[in-house]
């Protein structure tokens, strides 16, 4: 999977651009500040739609403008356009010119395996950020789990509002909110069953990578559930102990939006007991651990972006990572300075670099 050519409009800083790429190596290098992060955003919300930068879709509009227009033409297997614009109406994705009606269709079109200084911390930040990049892995697999999960948390606001109503309001029924109940219990099941099988195919690659990388072995990945290999009955009888803590707090205590991912080397929990290397490392190796999943799974490589990771992790360290991808990948770095890239990788690279809101193409050989 490729991404050929890009086309902007009135997206971030940039009024218009349109941008050529390599099918292998691309740098986007550039002072900061001055939209290098931008380019590969675009290429991010053109395959999931929206932005890892932030979810509102109104930051993405150029100052002053009420439209926003991406456009990219990406080969997998045959070449498509796609289209992602944004207008005070909403959101719309199109493929060949055809609206795409459910934003969820289109997540796992393209695939995207990110790399940001963010990323790097992931492990040391609160459960949510953990499954906010899983939930994205998986969608990219497959987007059916996406519309489950949407479905899930549609429910779940549902019950927490009934919960409140409840509380005040000893006359209102209490049929509904088991029926809401049953619903929860139904999409959890399917979502942590997804979730658990993702966890166990990134655990047949996670150690190896690491092992490559550090000579060391013991790196795995736990799903923590309350839901986790729970049978439906026995999931009812949980909430209905946990109702009256519900209808106090207004909130509903168990499911899958509790659910976290720990990351551990010999067992040992790496957020509480490994190193802030060790922790990047983790997340290193859980990210190449997608790329080859995408590959075995999907049988197609995914496009990966490497956002500034040379502010975050030492030049060797990366340098060596890149000298182990998979040649078939087509690649995005952003950086300050090239002189952070070795030589040998360098070569037969396309760089485009930022001067003066204008984007001048190389490429070295």
């Amino acid at each position: 999977m490729k991404i050929i050519n890009l086309k902007l409009h009135n997206f971030r800083n940039y009024k218009d651009l349109e941008l050529e790429f390599s099918g292998k190596q691309n740098i986007i290098i550039g002072p900061n500040g001055a939209g290098k992060t931008n380019i590969v955003e675009a290429i991010y919300v053109l395959a999931l739609t929206k932005s890892f930068r932030g979810n509102l879709d109104r930051i993405l509009i150029n100052n002053n403008e009420l439209n926003m227009k991406i456009r990219g033409k990406v080969k997998d297997r045959i070449v498509k356009n796609y289209e992602v614009i944004i207008t005070p109406k909403g959101k719309v994705v199109k493929q060949n010119g055809n609206k795409i009606h459910r934003l969820s269709e289109h997540i796992s079109k393209i695939n995207i395996v990110l790399f940001t200084p963010d990323d790097t911390n992931v492990i040391r930040y609160a459960p949510q950020n953990r499954r906010n990049m899983i939930n994205i892995a998986i969608s990219q697999l497959d987007n059916n789990y996406l519309h489950i999960l949407n479905e899930y948390n549609k429910v779940l606001k549902q019950r927490n509002s009934y919960l409140k109503l409840l509380y005040t309001n000893s006359l209102a029924s209490q049929d509904y909110l088991n029926i809401l109940t049953d619903k929860l219990i139904e999409l959890g099941i399917k979502i942590s069953n997804y979730r658990s099988d993702f966890v166990n195919e990134i655990n047949n690659y996670i150690d190896k990578i690491n092992y490559d990388i550090t000579k060391r072995k013991g790196l795995k990945i736990k799903y923590i559930s309350s839901f986790k290999n729970q049978k439906y009955n026995n999931l009812q009888k949980k909430y209905k102990y946990y109702l009256e803590k519900d209808l106090m707090i207004g909130k509903t205590s168990l499911g899958v939006h509790h659910d976290d991912f720990i990351f551990t080397f010999n067992n040992k929990n790496l957020k509480e007991y490994g190193s802030t290397g060790e922790q990047k490392n983790a997340i290193i190796c859980f990210k190449l651990s997608q790329i080859e999943l995408f590959v075995n799974k999907n049988k197609k490589y995914p496009i990966l972006i490497l956002d500034d990771m040379f502010s975050e992790l030492d030049s060797k360290k990366i340098n060596n990572l890149l000298k182990k991808l998979n040649k078939n990948l087509q690649i995005f770095i952003t950086t300050t300075d090239l002189n952070n890239i070795n030589t040998k990788i360098l070569n037969n690279c396309t760089v485009f670099e930022l001067k003066k809101q204008k984007v001048v193409k190389k490429t070295y050989e």
